[in-house]
This record gives C-alpha cells, sequence and structure tokens, in this order.
C-alpha cells in the first residue's frame, strides 16, 4: 500500500513542464511503434505483418497462441501453403492450409481452397454466403516464420479486458511518474 501512496505523492508533485515532457515522450513511443508496423507492412507485402492463431484448427502445425509472421508476394500460391485470408463478413483472419488451387487460364485469376489441419472437412462453411473459392485479393499472406505461445499475451487481453485496462493505466502511471 506505500507503493500507491508513493505514486499519488509523485504524481501530485510533478510540474506541468515535467507532465507535458512526459506527455510527448508517450506520443513519440505511441508514432514510433505505428511508424514500424507500417514500414513492416511495406516490407512484408501484407496488410496485417504478425497475427495470433486464435483457434486450434490447425494442431498439431500451430497453436492456440503461436505468432505467424506473414508475407504476400506476387508468386504463385500452391496447395499445402498455409495463408492467412479474410472472409466477407467476418472481421477476424483465419490461419489455414491451401489444399485446392484453380487458376483460371483465360484470366490468370486463381480460385483456392483451403482447410485447418486439424478440421474434418474444407473451409467452404466458413466462406461467405455462396463463395466457394476464395480470390486472391481475400489472402493477406502466407506463413513464412512463427514464435510459439508468445501470442498467448494477445488473447489474455482480448478475453479479459479488464486486463488490458490496468495494464495500460499502470504503463501509463509509470511514464508520468518517472523522474528522467
Amino acid at each position: 500500500m506505500a507503493w500507491v501512496s508513493d505514486q499519488i505523492d509523485a504524481v501530485k508533485s510533478i510540474q506541468i513542464r515535467q507532465l507535458v515532457h512526459q506527455a510527448v515522450s508517450l506520443g513519440m513511443i505511441v508514432t514510433s511503434a505505428l511508424i514500424i508496423w507500417k514500414a513492416l507492412m511495406c516490407f512484408t507485402g501484407s496488410e496485417s505483418p504478425v497475427v495470433v492463431v486464435l483457434s486450434g484448427s490447425m494442431e498439431p502445425g500451430f497453436k492456440r497462441g503461436d505468432i505467424l509472421f506473414l508475407h504476400m508476394s506476387k508468386d504463385p500460391i500452391y496447395a499445402g501453403e498455409i495463408v492467412v485470408f479474410n472472409v466477407d463478413g467476418r472481421e477476424i483472419p483465419i490461419v489455414h492450409r491451401v489444399i485446392k488451387v484453380h487458376e483460371r487460364k483465360d484470366t490468370g485469376e486463381v480460385d483456392v481452397l483451403t482447410k485447418g489441419d486439424n478440421n474434418y472437412g474444407d473451409d467452404r462453411l466458413l466462406y461467405a454466403h455462396g463463395q466457394q473459392w476464395l480470390q486472391r485479393h481475400h489472402i493477406m499472406g502466407r506463413a513464412v516464420g512463427f514464435l510459439p505461445y508468445v501470442g498467448w499475451v494477445t488473447i489474455i487481453m482480448t478475453e479479459k479486458p479488464m486486463i488490458k485496462y490496468i495494464l495500460i493505466g499502470a504503463l501509463g502511471l509509470l511514464v508520468i511518474t518517472s523522474k528522467d
């Protein structure tokens, strides 16, 4: 309890100039993170260069909480690749393996069918109503690497938002009360 009262005293003793300095520092940290994210988007060609596996549909290859690194190039998509895709009407992307690819010779466009490694059937039930195949514009990127279990931080903060608010508040308090 003494730590809390020390922090309250520290907040009370902050001068306006120091408060503005801390706020600018916090803004620079947030801006730097956004710049790094945008640079990764440009470098990887993917609208989301890093995603977290949210379900067990790709086990045993990828488990819930694994972080995947994505890259999207103009190279053809092949059966066996792991892709992350968006489906119309769903906001959360899906990580599954390509099981069939059909290329239309007249237009050069491709139709892709996916399936989770741990699922019984293909993903046609997950696609938008009446959709049988994915097109290239649905695919956000291809998995090129992963970090196991690191994404659990994201899952916990999504499933228990109170933890997220406590962490953000504690970090904000630390930034404001730091004496540097």
